[in-house]
């Protein structure tokens, strides 16, 4: 009868250990749905974890932004900041629309150069990626026209010619001046572009 006694009482001491080891593990799981960010910190530790998960959101929209950033940008900087806040070795999972460790941004299209595909307002969902091919749509960063939403047309390495959809060309007259008005074409860097639009 001890026996049993003492074995019993070393299982539930054994479970007992498990139990805290998971437990006690802290996490932070940060969720992206394109346009909103939500964060949940778990943890023991006496931190603040509204603060944390304020600057959690804070940054995870500023890489949303970046064209440069990426999934491992941002687990990084979650863990630089969980660092900050005094919550290391925290288990940190990014999950979202589009799956694990994926960067949803939603977009919204202004103008008429990708009629038909794409209307002036229209909202599109695009998967933060420079993992592009001919044919794409992107969103990117043109240093001559800004923000900019485009067909990919031709990759030469790290260049990535862009063009409009919208094939019309039309005229405009402003102070006597006969101007050309037509889609864009344009040169970016692989590194300009934000994303590639998954859903419109």
């Amino acid at each position: 009868m001890a026996k049993k006694i003492i074995l019993a009482l070393i299982i539930l001491l054994l479970l007992l250990i498990a139990g805290l080891f998971f437990i006690g593990k802290d996490s932070v799981n940060v969720y992206l749905d394109g346009e909103n960010v939500s964060v949940e910190t778990h943890t023991f530790s006496n931190i603040d974890t509204n603060s944390l998960n304020s600057a959690i959101c804070s940054y995870t929209i500023t890489v949303m932004n970046d064209t440069t950033a990426n999934s491992t940008t941002l687990r990084n900087g979650i863990e630089d900041l969980c660092n900050y806040y005094g919550l290391e070795n925290a288990e940190i999972d990014i999950d979202s629309c589009l799956g694990p460790n994926q960067i949803p941004v939603i977009v919204h299209v202004d103008g008429t150069s990708m009629l038909p595909t794409l209307q002036d307002g229209q909202s599109v969902l695009l998967n933060k990626t420079h993992n592009i091919k001919v044919g794409d749509i992107v969103v990117a960063e043109s240093d001559e026209y800004g923000g900019i939403i485009k067909r990919v047309d031709q990759i030469n390495g790290n260049d990535v010619h862009l063009i409009s959809d919208n094939k019309e060309v039309s005229y405009e007259t402003i102070n006597g001046v006969v101007y050309e008005v037509k889609g864009i074409t344009t040169w970016v860097d692989l590194s300009d572009i934000n994303g590639v639009v998954i859903a419109y």
